[in-house]
C-alpha cells in the first residue's frame, strides 16, 4: 500500500525539505543540476518519529522505484557476498531510474571504522558502498551534474538513530542532513486526530484533547500510537470480565474517553531520554549541515 504525505501526521519542515531535496529533483532533473543538484540525504533523529514512511511517501510522490535494504539484506557471512549483493542493488536501481535507495539503520551498516578490531568483510563493504555512491556523482545523480547516463535519477536517502555511530567517510558524500525531531504540539495534535478516527467513536471535549495532547509531550509518534492503542481498550475493559464481554452488544461498549488516555499515559514510558535528545542537539550543532 503506497504512503502519501497525508498519512504522515505533521513533520511539515521535513515534508518541505524533502520536496526541495528529493522530490522536485527526481521529477524534474532538467530544473535540478549544477547548484540545485540532487544530493544523498540522511533522515536522523529519535526512533519512532517516521523516518521510514518519510522515505515512502517520497518515493510515492516523486513515482520512484523503492529500494529498501537493511543490515539483514545486505551482510552476509560468505566472503565477499555483501559487496556483490550491493553492486547488485545499485546496478538494478540504476537500470530502474527514477529510483531510490533506502538505507535503513545506516548505522547497522557502515558504523565509524576503527583501527583495530574491525573485520576485514564490513571495510570491504564499506569501501563498496562508497565506490557505487561516487558513481552514482560520477553519472549525475545524488550530488552530481555528470552525463545523461542511467544512474542521473538515483538517490539515496539512508535513515539512522545513532548519526553519531556512522563513518565519517560516508558521512560526507550525505551533505543533505534533515533531523527528524520528536513530534511537537501540532504534530502530536494532527497524530492524536488520525488515530481517534481509526478508533472509532470517541467522547472527549476540545478540553480534553488539549490536556492529552500536553500530557503526551516527549513521547515519540510510535509511541503515541501505543497509547492510543492501548486508550482504545479502554471501553473494552470496563465491561467487566471476560463473561460480560462475551454477552455484550457492540452498542453497549462506550466511547472513548479522556480517563482511558489518562489510564494509558501513565503507564507508559518514554522511549526517547532527555540525555539522548541532548545528544542529537550537540550532533546536529557540530557536524549536520
Amino acid at each position: 500500500q503506497s504512503t502519501t504525505w497525508n498519512d504522515i501526521a505533521g513533520l511539515h519542515d521535513a515534508k518541505q525539505s524533502l520536496q526541495e531535496a528529493a522530490i522536485l529533483p527526481l521529477m524534474r532533473p532538467d530544473l535540478f543540476s549544477g547548484l540545485r543538484r540532487p544530493r544523498n540525504i540522511i533522515l536522523y533523529g529519535p526512533p519512532g518519529t517516521g523516518k521510514t514512511m518519510l522515505v515512502k511517501a517520497v518515493a510515492h510522490e516523486s513515482s520512484c522505484v523503492l529500494f529498501v535494504c537493511t543490515a539483514s539484506a545486505l551482510t552476509s557471512k560468505w566472503h565477499g557476498e555483501g559487496e556483490k549483493l550491493l553492486k547488485t542493488l545499485f546496478q538494478v536501481a540504476r537500470a530502474a531510474a527514477p529510483s531510490i535507495i533506502f538505507v535503513d539503520e545506516m548505522d547497522a551498516l557502515l558504523s565509524s571504522r576503527k583501527s583495530e578490531g574491525e573485520h576485514e568483510a564490513s571495510r570491504r563493504f564499506k569501501t563498496e558502498f562508497m565506490t557505487n555512491l561516487d558513481g552514482i556523482v560520477k553519472n549525475g545523480g545524488g550530488g552530481g551534474g555528470g552525463e545523461e547516463e542511467n544512474g542521473k535519477n538515483l538517490l539515496v536517502i539512508a535513515a539512522t538513530n545513532c548519526p553519531w555511530d556512522i563513518d565519517s567517510a560516508v558521512l560526507r558524500r550525505f551533505p543533505r542532513r534533515i533531523y527528524i525531531p520528536l513530534p511537537e504540539s501540532t504534530t502530536r495534535k494532527a497524530l492524536l486526530k488520525k488515530l481517534l478516527e481509526k478508533a472509532g467513536e470517541s467522547d472527549m471535549t476540545k478540553d480534553d484533547i488539549k490536556v492529552i495532547i500536553k500530557r503526551l509531550s516527549g513521547f515519540s509518534g510510535s509511541d503515541i500510537a501505543s497509547i492510543a492503542s492501548e486508550a482504545s481498550f479502554g471501553p473494552i475493559r470496563s465491561l467487566g470480565g471476560i463473561d460480560a464481554i462475551q454477552a455484550c452488544k457492540s452498542s453497549d461498549i462506550r466511547p472513548i474517553q479522556r480517563q482511558d488516555f489518562d489510564v494509558a499515559i501513565d503507564q507508559a514510558t518514554k522511549s526517547v531520554s532527555k540525555s539522548l535528545l541532548k545528544q542529537y542537539d550537540e550532533w546536529k550543532q557540530d557536524q549536520a549541515a
